[in-house]
């Protein structure tokens, strides 16, 4: 660990947060290793510019995600094997709505190919209704249900790919998907639904053309990874 951890000024209303994201950073980084002793809470306070509560709250919140450990009289530690034990939704919700979109990106590639390759007439009616509904919704400028229709046309490719693990995963995605999408929403006008993209990605996984399926699966998350 650096001699000196430097962190981001904090803005936001939610500290406690902020500064969870921000220890957890560093120890996803490396900054902070196994076995090492975090600053004490004093001189976490100075580093953030928050008080005492903000800090042990996010403390805490890192002990019971199985990060840190505290030793009476020694101090907080970063455990030498440390393993996240939280909900894995709580850790989407820390992070940054561009690495969630990053991570997604790297499910759907997969899921969108095996999508297209194990998909099932059930499976082919579901997204459609989805996508028509995406589209009405876009039409009427309903916000509200484009979003949702959105998130449940992507999460019936997820049950095509017949893969638990990867539904499970992109349900996950989906809580906080749903955060992001309603950002961009306030600046609907601006906003660009890629509504060929989804047809040209429906028809991919309709034809069992995998390989497409991922090239236009990429192309819709790349636009929305820069608009983000």
């Amino acid at each position: 660990m650096n001699n000196e951890l430097s962190f981001q000024p904090l803005k936001s209303r939610r500290l406690v947060d902020d500064v969870v994201y921000q220890l957890q950073h560093k120890i996803s980084t490396g900054e902070i290793q196994p076995g090492e002793k975090i600053p004490t809470e004093p001189k976490l306070m100075e580093l953030f510019g928050v008080g005492r509560s903000t800090i042990r709250e996010a403390i805490r919140v890192l002990v019971h995600a199985g990060l840190l450990e505290k030793k009476q009289g020694f101090g907080t530690y970063l455990k030498t094997n440390p393993i996240i034990q939280e909900p894995l939704t709580n850790r989407l919700h820390r992070a940054k709505l561009i690495e969630v979109y990053e991570a997604r990106k790297m499910v759907e590639l997969e899921m969108a190919r095996l999508a297209a390759l194990r998909r099932d007439e059930t499976d082919l009616e579901t997204m459609r209704n989805h996508l028509d509904t995406r589209h009405s919704a876009l039409q009427n400028a309903n916000r509200e249900l484009y979003t949702k229709s959105d998130i449940k046309f992507h999460m019936s490719i997820a049950v095509a790919c017949k893969n638990g693990v990867i539904i499970d995963l992109f349900r996950s995605f989906s809580h906080v998907i749903t955060d992001a999408m309603d950002k961009l929403n306030n600046e609907y006008q601006s906003h660009d639904p890629q509504s060929d993209y989804h047809e040209k990605l429906y028809k991919s996984i309709k034809d069992k053309e995998p390989d497409l399926a991922a090239k236009y699966t990429r192309l819709i998350l790349e636009g929305t990874i820069a608009e983000l």
